[in-house]
Protein backbone atom coordinates (compact mmCIF):
# COMPACT_ATOMS: atom_id res chain seq x y z
CA UNK A 1 0.00 0.00 0.00
CA UNK A 2 1.44 3.57 -0.78
CA UNK A 3 1.29 6.31 1.55
CA UNK A 4 -1.52 8.68 -0.78
CA UNK A 5 -4.12 5.59 -0.62
CA UNK A 6 -4.45 6.07 2.82
CA UNK A 7 -6.67 9.39 2.26
CA UNK A 8 -9.04 6.74 0.53
CA UNK A 9 -9.48 4.52 3.89
CA UNK A 10 -12.38 5.15 6.05
CA UNK A 11 -12.24 8.22 8.51
CA UNK A 12 -11.81 5.99 11.52
CA UNK A 13 -8.82 4.33 10.38
CA UNK A 14 -7.12 7.30 8.96
CA UNK A 15 -7.40 8.75 12.50
CA UNK A 16 -5.69 5.21 14.20
CA UNK A 17 -2.97 5.60 11.91
CA UNK A 18 -2.36 8.83 12.39
CA UNK A 19 -1.94 7.96 15.88
CA UNK A 20 0.34 4.85 15.32
CA UNK A 21 2.41 7.53 13.44
CA UNK A 22 2.14 10.51 15.76
CA UNK A 23 1.35 9.06 19.40
CA UNK A 24 3.40 5.26 19.09
CA UNK A 25 6.15 6.08 16.87
CA UNK A 26 5.86 3.61 14.56
CA UNK A 27 8.05 3.81 11.34
CA UNK A 28 6.10 4.55 7.93
CA UNK A 29 6.43 1.00 6.68
CA UNK A 30 4.63 0.06 9.66
CA UNK A 31 1.65 2.52 9.32
CA UNK A 32 1.23 1.45 5.56
CA UNK A 33 1.38 -2.60 6.97
CA UNK A 34 -1.47 -1.97 9.65
CA UNK A 35 -3.39 0.15 6.77
CA UNK A 36 -3.27 -2.70 4.28
CA UNK A 37 -4.41 -5.66 6.38
CA UNK A 38 -7.23 -3.05 8.02
CA UNK A 39 -8.14 -2.11 3.99
CA UNK A 40 -8.58 -5.88 3.38
CA UNK A 41 -10.11 -6.76 6.40
CA UNK A 42 -12.93 -3.85 5.59
CA UNK A 43 -12.89 -4.39 1.79
CA UNK A 44 -13.87 -8.39 3.09
CA UNK A 45 -16.54 -7.18 4.94
CA UNK A 46 -18.22 -5.75 2.46
CA UNK A 47 -17.97 -8.28 -0.23
CA UNK A 48 -19.41 -10.40 2.85
CA UNK A 49 -22.40 -8.47 3.87
CA UNK A 50 -23.46 -7.61 0.47
CA UNK A 51 -22.42 -4.04 0.03
CA UNK A 52 -20.87 -4.41 -3.31
CA UNK A 53 -21.28 -6.09 -6.72
CA UNK A 54 -19.91 -9.86 -5.96
CA UNK A 55 -18.77 -9.16 -9.49
CA UNK A 56 -16.36 -6.47 -8.59
CA UNK A 57 -12.32 -7.30 -7.98
CA UNK A 58 -11.78 -7.63 -4.50
CA UNK A 59 -8.89 -5.23 -4.86
CA UNK A 60 -11.02 -2.59 -6.28
CA UNK A 61 -13.12 -2.38 -3.59
CA UNK A 62 -13.45 0.97 -2.30
CA UNK A 63 -14.00 1.36 1.67
CA UNK A 64 -14.17 5.06 2.40
CA UNK A 65 -18.00 4.83 2.55
CA UNK A 66 -17.91 2.53 5.28
CA UNK A 67 -19.89 4.26 8.16
CA UNK A 68 -18.85 4.15 11.75
CA UNK A 69 -21.58 2.09 12.02
CA UNK A 70 -21.08 -0.94 10.23
CA UNK A 71 -17.08 -0.36 11.68
CA UNK A 72 -18.02 -0.52 15.16
CA UNK A 73 -20.58 -3.09 14.69
CA UNK A 74 -18.21 -6.19 13.61
CA UNK A 75 -18.37 -9.50 15.26
CA UNK A 76 -15.73 -12.00 16.30
CA UNK A 77 -16.96 -14.33 13.43
CA UNK A 78 -16.46 -11.33 10.80
CA UNK A 79 -12.79 -11.83 12.24
CA UNK A 80 -12.84 -15.13 12.06
CA UNK A 81 -14.19 -15.82 8.44
CA UNK A 82 -12.01 -12.84 7.41
CA UNK A 83 -8.96 -14.84 8.40
CA UNK A 84 -10.66 -18.01 6.78
CA UNK A 85 -10.88 -16.01 3.54
CA UNK A 86 -7.35 -15.06 3.33
CA UNK A 87 -6.16 -18.78 3.67
CA UNK A 88 -9.00 -20.44 1.24
CA UNK A 89 -9.23 -17.76 -1.72
CA UNK A 90 -5.52 -15.86 -0.94
CA UNK A 91 -3.36 -18.51 0.27
CA UNK A 92 -2.22 -16.40 2.73
CA UNK A 93 0.27 -18.70 5.39
CA UNK A 94 -0.22 -18.76 9.19
CA UNK A 95 2.29 -15.28 9.49
CA UNK A 96 0.48 -13.52 7.56
CA UNK A 97 -2.66 -13.94 8.78
CA UNK A 98 -1.06 -13.51 11.80
CA UNK A 99 -0.17 -10.54 10.87
CA UNK A 100 -3.55 -9.80 10.30
CA UNK A 101 -5.26 -10.91 13.28
CA UNK A 102 -2.96 -8.17 15.08
CA UNK A 103 -3.88 -5.33 13.06
CA UNK A 104 -7.23 -5.97 13.73
CA UNK A 105 -7.22 -6.43 17.47
CA UNK A 106 -4.88 -3.45 17.83
CA UNK A 107 -7.25 -1.40 15.86
CA UNK A 108 -10.72 -2.40 17.78
CA UNK A 109 -8.47 -1.75 21.28
CA UNK A 110 -7.74 1.67 20.24
CA UNK A 111 -11.50 2.30 19.58
CA UNK A 112 -12.23 0.40 23.18
CA UNK A 113 -9.29 2.84 24.72
CA UNK A 114 -10.54 5.89 23.41
CA UNK A 115 -14.00 5.58 24.10
CA UNK A 116 -15.47 5.08 20.71
CA UNK A 117 -16.49 1.59 21.26
CA UNK A 118 -18.08 0.33 24.47
CA UNK A 119 -15.75 -2.98 24.14
CA UNK A 120 -13.55 -4.29 21.30
CA UNK A 121 -15.73 -7.06 19.90
CA UNK A 122 -11.99 -8.97 19.09
CA UNK A 123 -10.42 -8.89 22.48
CA UNK A 124 -10.55 -12.38 22.57
CA UNK A 125 -9.43 -13.21 18.87
CA UNK A 126 -6.81 -16.28 18.43
CA UNK A 127 -3.55 -15.86 15.88
CA UNK A 128 -2.45 -18.86 13.93
CA UNK A 129 0.36 -20.21 15.64
CA UNK A 130 3.69 -19.56 13.85
CA UNK A 131 7.21 -20.75 13.79
CA UNK A 132 9.49 -18.69 14.86
CA UNK A 133 12.84 -19.48 12.06
CA UNK A 134 15.88 -19.15 13.51
CA UNK A 135 18.13 -15.98 12.28
CA UNK A 136 20.52 -16.79 9.39
CA UNK A 137 24.06 -15.68 10.20
CA UNK A 138 27.70 -15.23 9.28
CA UNK A 139 30.44 -17.74 11.19
CA UNK A 140 33.18 -16.46 12.71
CA UNK A 141 35.46 -17.68 9.50
CA UNK A 142 32.76 -15.98 7.03
CA UNK A 143 32.35 -12.75 8.45
CA UNK A 144 36.75 -12.59 8.32
CA UNK A 145 36.93 -13.42 4.97
CA UNK A 146 34.11 -11.26 4.30
CA UNK A 147 35.91 -8.21 5.43
CA UNK A 148 39.08 -9.54 3.75
CA UNK A 149 37.57 -9.19 0.46
CA UNK A 150 36.73 -5.41 0.35
CA UNK A 151 38.92 -3.32 -2.07
CA UNK A 152 38.77 -1.18 -4.23
CA UNK A 153 37.90 3.18 -4.47
CA UNK A 154 36.05 2.98 -1.45
CA UNK A 155 37.66 0.32 0.30
CA UNK A 156 38.34 2.66 3.70
CA UNK A 157 34.52 3.47 3.39
CA UNK A 158 33.30 -0.10 2.58
CA UNK A 159 35.25 -1.62 5.22
CA UNK A 160 34.24 0.82 7.71
CA UNK A 161 30.24 -0.08 6.93
CA UNK A 162 31.14 -3.50 7.17
CA UNK A 163 32.81 -3.32 10.23
CA UNK A 164 30.17 -1.22 12.07
CA UNK A 165 27.39 -4.03 11.17
CA UNK A 166 29.30 -6.76 11.93
CA UNK A 167 30.60 -5.55 15.35
CA UNK A 168 27.81 -3.25 16.76
CA UNK A 169 24.60 -5.25 14.91
CA UNK A 170 23.32 -2.06 13.58
CA UNK A 171 20.27 -1.90 11.53
CA UNK A 172 20.81 -0.47 7.82
CA UNK A 173 18.57 2.76 8.32
CA UNK A 174 20.58 3.50 11.78
CA UNK A 175 24.28 2.77 9.73
CA UNK A 176 23.17 5.22 6.66
CA UNK A 177 21.46 7.59 9.28
CA UNK A 178 24.55 8.04 10.86
CA UNK A 179 25.91 11.45 11.50
CA UNK A 180 29.85 12.71 12.08
CA UNK A 181 27.90 14.54 15.56
CA UNK A 182 26.97 11.39 16.48
CA UNK A 183 30.53 10.27 16.73
CA UNK A 184 31.51 10.92 20.59
CA UNK A 185 34.89 11.28 21.78
CA UNK A 186 34.47 8.52 24.71
CA UNK A 187 34.31 6.17 21.43
CA UNK A 188 30.25 5.97 21.57
CA UNK A 189 28.09 6.48 18.93
CA UNK A 190 24.24 8.06 19.40
CA UNK A 191 21.99 5.51 16.87
CA UNK A 192 18.11 6.82 16.45
CA UNK A 193 16.60 3.17 16.30
CA UNK A 194 12.94 2.07 15.86
CA UNK A 195 10.41 4.48 16.60
CA UNK A 196 12.68 7.67 16.70
CA UNK A 197 13.93 5.95 20.03
CA UNK A 198 18.22 6.40 20.65
CA UNK A 199 20.56 4.67 21.89
CA UNK A 200 24.22 4.69 22.58
CA UNK A 201 26.70 2.28 20.79
CA UNK A 202 29.84 1.56 22.43
CA UNK A 203 32.45 1.33 19.41
CA UNK A 204 35.33 -1.11 19.85
CA UNK A 205 38.98 -0.99 18.70
CA UNK A 206 37.77 -1.96 15.34
CA UNK A 207 35.42 0.03 14.53
CA UNK A 208 37.54 3.03 15.93
CA UNK A 209 40.34 2.32 13.44
CA UNK A 210 38.00 1.61 10.83
CA UNK A 211 36.40 5.36 11.39
CA UNK A 212 39.43 6.62 11.72
CA UNK A 213 40.99 5.39 8.72
CA UNK A 214 37.55 6.38 6.18
CA UNK A 215 37.82 9.56 7.86
CA UNK A 216 41.39 10.25 5.70
CA UNK A 217 39.56 9.56 2.86
CA UNK A 218 36.15 10.94 3.32
CA UNK A 219 35.50 13.77 0.97
CA UNK A 220 35.26 16.66 2.53
CA UNK A 221 33.70 19.47 -0.62
CA UNK A 222 30.75 19.99 -2.17
CA UNK A 223 28.90 17.68 -0.23
CA UNK A 224 25.05 18.17 0.10
CA UNK A 225 25.05 16.84 3.43
CA UNK A 226 28.34 17.96 5.45
CA UNK A 227 27.08 15.92 8.34
CA UNK A 228 26.96 12.53 7.35
CA UNK A 229 29.13 9.83 8.43
CA UNK A 230 29.07 7.81 4.89
CA UNK A 231 28.91 9.60 1.30
CA UNK A 232 28.29 8.02 -1.71
CA UNK A 233 29.77 8.82 -5.29
CA UNK A 234 27.54 11.81 -5.91
CA UNK A 235 28.66 13.82 -2.45
CA UNK A 236 25.33 12.81 -1.06
CA UNK A 237 24.63 10.68 2.30
CA UNK A 238 24.56 7.04 0.94
CA UNK A 239 22.03 5.52 0.76
CA UNK A 240 20.00 2.26 2.02
CA UNK A 241 19.86 0.60 -1.60
CA UNK A 242 23.57 1.31 -2.14
CA UNK A 243 24.84 0.08 1.13
CA UNK A 244 22.52 -3.40 0.50
CA UNK A 245 24.55 -3.18 -3.46
CA UNK A 246 27.48 -2.91 -1.45
CA UNK A 247 26.95 -5.81 0.67
CA UNK A 248 25.56 -8.30 -1.90
CA UNK A 249 29.04 -6.97 -3.68
CA UNK A 250 31.18 -8.41 -1.10
CA UNK A 251 29.01 -11.34 -0.33
CA UNK A 252 29.47 -12.73 -3.90
CA UNK A 253 33.81 -11.60 -3.93
CA UNK A 254 34.01 -13.58 -0.81
CA UNK A 255 32.11 -17.17 -2.12
CA UNK A 256 29.15 -16.27 0.24
CA UNK A 257 26.67 -15.22 -2.58
CA UNK A 258 23.52 -17.61 -2.70
CA UNK A 259 23.89 -18.44 1.01
CA UNK A 260 20.79 -16.74 2.16
CA UNK A 261 22.84 -13.75 3.33
CA UNK A 262 22.18 -10.08 3.05
CA UNK A 263 22.02 -6.47 5.05
CA UNK A 264 19.86 -7.76 7.61
CA UNK A 265 21.57 -10.90 8.17
CA UNK A 266 25.06 -8.82 8.94
CA UNK A 267 23.02 -7.74 12.36
CA UNK A 268 21.97 -11.25 12.81
CA UNK A 269 25.64 -11.86 12.61
CA UNK A 270 26.82 -9.62 14.94
CA UNK A 271 24.54 -10.38 17.58
CA UNK A 272 25.25 -14.05 17.77
CA UNK A 273 29.00 -13.60 17.67
CA UNK A 274 28.59 -11.42 20.87
CA UNK A 275 26.33 -13.69 22.03
CA UNK A 276 28.99 -17.01 21.31
CA UNK A 277 32.07 -15.17 22.05
CA UNK A 278 31.34 -12.41 24.75
CA UNK A 279 29.44 -13.74 27.55
CA UNK A 280 26.62 -11.01 26.74
CA UNK A 281 23.46 -12.38 28.53
CA UNK A 282 20.62 -11.47 26.62
CA UNK A 283 19.35 -8.22 28.90
CA UNK A 284 22.83 -6.77 27.50
CA UNK A 285 22.20 -8.08 24.19
CA UNK A 286 19.04 -6.33 24.41
CA UNK A 287 20.04 -3.09 24.81
CA UNK A 288 23.22 -3.40 22.44
CA UNK A 289 20.74 -4.08 19.47
CA UNK A 290 17.95 -1.57 20.51
CA UNK A 291 15.32 -4.57 21.19
CA UNK A 292 11.71 -3.62 22.44
CA UNK A 293 11.05 -6.69 24.35
CA UNK A 294 13.59 -9.59 25.41
CA UNK A 295 11.52 -12.41 23.22
CA UNK A 296 12.90 -10.17 20.17
CA UNK A 297 16.69 -10.92 21.67
CA UNK A 298 16.24 -14.45 23.31
CA UNK A 299 16.45 -16.08 19.67
CA UNK A 300 20.04 -15.60 19.60
CA UNK A 301 20.36 -17.87 22.55
CA UNK A 302 17.98 -20.47 20.83
CA UNK A 303 20.92 -20.14 18.28
CA UNK A 304 23.44 -21.59 20.42
CA UNK A 305 21.53 -23.83 21.93
CA UNK A 306 19.98 -25.40 18.82
CA UNK A 307 24.13 -25.29 18.66
CA UNK A 308 24.79 -27.30 21.94
CA UNK A 309 21.97 -30.06 20.48
CA UNK A 310 23.91 -30.42 16.75
CA UNK A 311 27.27 -31.32 18.94
CA UNK A 312 25.99 -33.43 21.02
CA UNK A 313 23.88 -35.15 18.20
CA UNK A 314 27.64 -35.47 16.34
CA UNK A 315 28.72 -37.72 19.05
CA UNK A 316 29.53 -41.06 17.08
CA UNK A 317 27.84 -42.79 19.94
CA UNK A 318 24.49 -41.22 18.71
CA UNK A 319 24.30 -44.06 16.49
CA UNK A 320 24.15 -46.63 18.82
CA UNK A 321 20.73 -47.21 20.69
CA UNK A 322 20.98 -50.58 23.00
CA UNK A 323 22.86 -53.38 23.89
CA UNK A 324 21.66 -57.13 22.71
CA UNK A 325 21.14 -59.38 25.40
CA UNK A 326 23.93 -61.58 23.98
CA UNK A 327 26.41 -58.57 24.62
CA UNK A 328 26.25 -57.60 20.80
CA UNK A 329 25.99 -53.94 19.64
CA UNK A 330 22.96 -52.73 17.77
CA UNK A 331 23.24 -49.59 15.40
CA UNK A 332 20.12 -47.94 14.13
Amino acid sequence: MRQEEISTLPTSVIRYLNYLSAIKSKSELTVLEYASDLRMFFRYLKLSRGLVDKKTPFDEIGISDLTDDIIFNITLNDAYAFLAYCRNERNNNNNARARKAVAIKRFYRYLEVNSFIEKSPVMHLESPQTKRALPKYLSLEQSIALLDSVDGPFKERDYCILTLFLNCGLRLSELVGINLSHIKDDNTLRVLGKGNKERTVYLNNACVSAISDYMRVRPADGLYDRDALFISKQKKRISRQMVQKIVEGYLEKSGLAGMGFSTHKLRHTAATLMYQYGNVDPLQLKEILGHENLSTTEIYTHVYSEQLRDAVDSNPLNKISKVKKTGEQSNT
